[in-house]
């Protein structure tokens, strides 16, 4: 079983470097698949309200025989709960659906701008967070401006920024501005949505390289870049895959060919104009 190593949130909680993603992960195929992962060695597990499958993960949870302490549960805000006193409320709902006491990590999903209510929302998760029913707060999909403007609002700064980024939209900007304000970049769809990535002549080229596959070879590139990162499968053969990447390294040239994969490529939503589940 593989043992993913931690990084250090900027409040002193540490996130393995590797999770379990659950995205268009079926409800009822939840539990059998976060189950897998926690036996292939995984112990972060992210998930959304959005996806419904919270109470999937919740059984699987419940039922995998590790300590909850060893355990990082993530999951995030929808959009139209956004604002002080839905927030409060849909928390609660997601608690109760993992059927757990607290969270690790709580995010806010996406900034929609349209609503413009992330401020308000904020607040609501420094409350939750100062209550202890948190152990760190963040955010998804924010871009530079939206951070600013937290910031500057903010009482506690986001401890995560959980973004799509894979070597084709590679956001160095917005990697380095995480870094000088202690904001850990945490990647979504690491592998690009639509397959092109993994049969990439580069990544392919290297993958025989060192004799992995092209996933572990995108994967491995995201943590010498210092990223959290949370691939998703159903299938156990590739959960046990994207875990197995802590026993090789990519060398400086290996690196730079897949850094000059980058085309500022998106496979999802632009957060500046993504207001799903916003009624005006």
């Amino acid at each position: 079983m593989t043992t993913v190593p931690n990084i250090t949130l900027s409040n002193g909680v540490q996130i393995p470097q590797l999770g379990f993603g659950v995205w268009q992960v079926p409800p009822a195929e939840t539990e059998v698949a976060v189950r897998t992962a926690i036996e292939a060695g995984y112990r972060s597990i992210d998930t959304a309200a959005a996806y419904e499958n919270e109470t999937g993960v919740g059984a699987a949870i419940a039922a995998c025989g590790v300590p909850r302490d060893q355990l990082f549960v993530t999951t995030k805000l929808w959009n139209r709960q956004q604002g002080y006193d839905t927030t409060l409320r849909a928390f609660e709902t997601s608690l109760e659906r993992l059927g757990l006491e607290y969270l690790d990590l709580y995010l806010i999903h996406w900034p929609m701008p349209a609503a413009d209510r992330y401020l308000d929302t904020w607040q609501a998760f420094e409350k939750l967070y100062a209550d202890r029913l948190i152990r760190a707060i963040g955010v998804s999909n924010f871009q530079i401006p939206h951070l600013e403007r937290l910031f500057d609002a903010a009482g506690v700064r986001p401890a995560v920024n959980q973004v799509e980024l894979h070597p084709y939209l590679q956001q160095p900007e917005l990697r380095a501005f995480h870094r000088e304000f202690g904001v850990q970049t945490e990647a979504w769809s690491p592998l690009a949505k639509g397959g092109a990535l993994l049969t990439d002549t580069t990544v392919a080229e290297l993958a025989a390289k060192h004799d992995r596959t092209p996933a572990q070879i995108v994967l491995r590139w995201h943590v010498q870049l210092g990223n959290v990162v949370i691939p998703k499968s159903v299938t156990p053969s590739r959960i046990a895959e994207n875990i197995a990447v802590f026993d090789f390294a990519l060398d400086d040239a290996d690196m730079a060919a897949l850094g000059n994969l980058d085309a500022g490529r998106r496979t999802g939503p632009d957060p500046d104009t993504f207001n799903l589940g916003y009624d005006a």
